[in-house]
């Protein structure tokens, strides 16, 4: 027989990497801006911040990732009050399908976080130099690294731009394929969303929603029942108790502060719904955090 080989073909395909960066800022942190001619990629691990990509102004929160193109202007800041953590990675990749990322803010899921922090895992080894130093501007191989690790990123990191693609899109696909009545329906309960998030720390009614987004009480009771099988009320609460959470972290604020800040009628109150919504009150979710904090731990694939 005479066997032939096959040529893998490569979507993406990255060699060079100028930064890998971990940030733990604080709530009041601002950068200028800057342009390079690399891409580079944030995803929000804590928190939101507020990211300008050339002059557009984009709220990010916690778990979405963009892309900034080589020469895009870009900056970012924290919102004066969650503290956020970020991960940054710069690199060089001229593959055509990279253009695909342009002017997207995307969802990361378990697996691609999985990655991420494989990546951050292997640059502590390979680039002993801190990562949490903004003003670095060549990483520097350590002394004694370990077998393959400079490979490891790469690869990586390559698993984290097909995950993207693939997941999202198929997703931008499907949603040029559907009917338009289900595109209008997806289109109205984005819009919902986004309009509980802008309204975190007010107290909202059915009726008030109903009435702001220009939708009946039963087409929104339906749009969340199908979609996060809880009524609309039940889903906001648990938005507020996510953010509650997140300013719990940043310890910026005492549980007072968190009530007020987020529309409570009292401490009490705020602390009764946090219990039913994560069995913990907000002193035993403090201390939890504290102990996970404390607890030695490496992320494995």
């Amino acid at each position: 027989m005479k066997y032939k080989a096959v040529e893998l073909k490569e979507e993406f395909s990255i060699n060079r990497i100028i930064s890998i960066h971990y940030f733990e800022y604080m709530s009041d942190f601002k950068f200028a801006g800057e342009s390079h001619n690399f891409w580079e990629l944030l995803c929000v691990d804590k928190g939101e911040v507020e990211v300008t990509a050339d002059l557009e102004k984009i709220t990010l929160h916690r778990g979405d990732i963009i892309f900034h193109k080589p020469n895009e202007f870009h900056n970012v800041a924290a919102n004066g009050v969650i503290a956020p953590n970020l991960v940054v990675i710069s690199f060089e990749c001229g593959d055509p399908s990279m253009r695909f990322f342009e002017g997207k803010i995307l969802k990361v899921g378990e697996g691609e976080r999985r990655l991420l922090a494989q990546i951050l895992v292997e640059a502590r080894e390979v680039f002993p130099g801190p990562l949490d130093n903004p003003y670095q501007e060549e990483l520097i191989r350590g002394g004694k690294t370990p077998f393959g690790g400079e490979q490891l990123i790469k690869l990586y990191l390559e698993q984290l731009l097909i995950h993207l693609y693939r997941e999202n899109a198929f997703f931008h696909e499907t949603q040029r394929k559907q009917p338009y009545a289900v595109q209008k329906s997806e289109a109205l309960y984005g819009d919902v969303v986004a309009y509980l998030e802008h309204n975190i720390r007010q107290q909202l009614t059915v009726e008030q929603i109903c009435k702001d987004n220009l939708i009946g009480n039963s087409q929104l009771k339906k749009l969340f029942r199908e979609r996060e099988h809880c009524g609309v009320i039940e889903y906001f609460n648990r938005k507020k108790i996510d953010m509650a959470k997140e300013l719990i972290r940043s310890r910026n604020m005492n549980f007072t502060q968190i009530a007020d800040y987020l529309g409570y009628a009292s401490v009490h109150y705020f602390s009764r719904q946090f219990k039913k919504t994560t069995g913990m009150t907000p002193t035993e979710y403090t201390a939890s955090i504290k102990q996970l904090s404390e607890s030695p731990y490496r992320f494995r694939l």
